[in-house]
């Protein structure tokens, strides 16, 4: 295991224990086995720990909900294994998510709020895409609206899942969720989000990561993966960022190629974004 992800697991099992105002840097590192210094090679400060690992599960949960958009087969079930996906990804992670929102993060550093805007941005373009998919140009006149209304389904019940002790089947709620959005659909007919009024609200994605933070993100990644299809795929698509030569047809591919595995689904989605697909 690397040491920075060391790090971050040892630093969310003190937190989940007793709280992130409690846990020191030194308690995080005679947990990990390690120096003072040795942490500071990799983290700044504790802050920065704490924001890298909420970069970390936002990055886990909008990857997976983009693969889910792109590559489920039957536009008839997306809406089922959308939601499905969203509240798989909560549920594992409930206690990390129940631990931020009790401590109040203390304040929103500046960096934070980025980051978290623009993971919301990428939020916006998965669900619109899945909208597109599902529906084509039966709701185009509603389709803003249609977004915000399952970003609120999304959020009242996660709040819901989150703070009350209720059983919880993943299946039935998906379904549930999945029926109220056709019916919205349906039956919308009225718009108050218009494309340019969906455009003056919308911010621009200020998180656009550099090419030189991409490369040094694809490096240990080509590292860690076997010879394979997605490796080669990979080692192109940073061969593309450093010295463009391929068409858009071929990174397309490339990026599809790497779409499905496991270790690739984070980097395929800050890679379309950066090639602007």
């Amino acid at each position: 295991m690397m040491k920075k992800q060391l790090i971050m697991e040892k630093a969310l099992e003190l937190f989940a224990k007793q709280g992130i105002e409690s846990t020191s840097v030194q308690q995080i590192t005679e947990h990990c086995g390690m120096s003072k210094g040795a942490f500071y090679l990799s983290f700044k400060s504790k802050d920065e720990l704490i924001v890298a690992l909420i970069d970390q599960f936002m990055i886990q949960i909008t990857s997976d909900i983009d693969s889910v958009v792109r590559n489920t087969s039957k536009c008839d079930n997306l809406l089922y294994e959308f939601y499905y996906t969203t509240y798989h990804s909560f549920h594992k992670n409930a206690d990390f998510v129940r631990m931020l929102i009790k401590e109040q993060m203390r304040s929103f550093s500046k960096n934070l709020l980025s980051k978290m805007h623009y993971y919301d941005q990428l939020m916006n373009q998965s669900i619109i895409f899945m909208i597109e998919r599902i529906y084509g140009e039966e709701v185009k006149l509603v389709q803003y609206d249609l977004m915000y209304c399952i970003k609120g389904l999304m959020k009242t019940y996660s709040e819901l899942l989150l703070f009350n002790s209720v059983p919880l089947d993943l299946h039935l709620l998906a379904q549930s969720l999945a029926e109220k959005t056709d019916l919205l659909a349906k039956h919308s007919t009225i718009p108050f989000l218009s494309k340019e009024l969906f455009q003056v609200f919308r911010q621009p994605m200020t998180e656009s990561v550099s090419k030189e933070k991409l490369i040094v993100l694809v490096e240990p990644l080509l590292e860690e993966l076997e010879e394979s299809i997605e490796k080669e795929s990979l080692r192109l698509l940073k061969e593309q960022l450093n010295e463009p030569t391929l068409s858009r047809a071929i990174v397309k591919g490339l990026l599809e190629n790497i779409r499905n595995h496991p270790q690739c689904k984070w980097i395929v989605l800050v890679l379309q974004e950066y090639f602007k697909f």
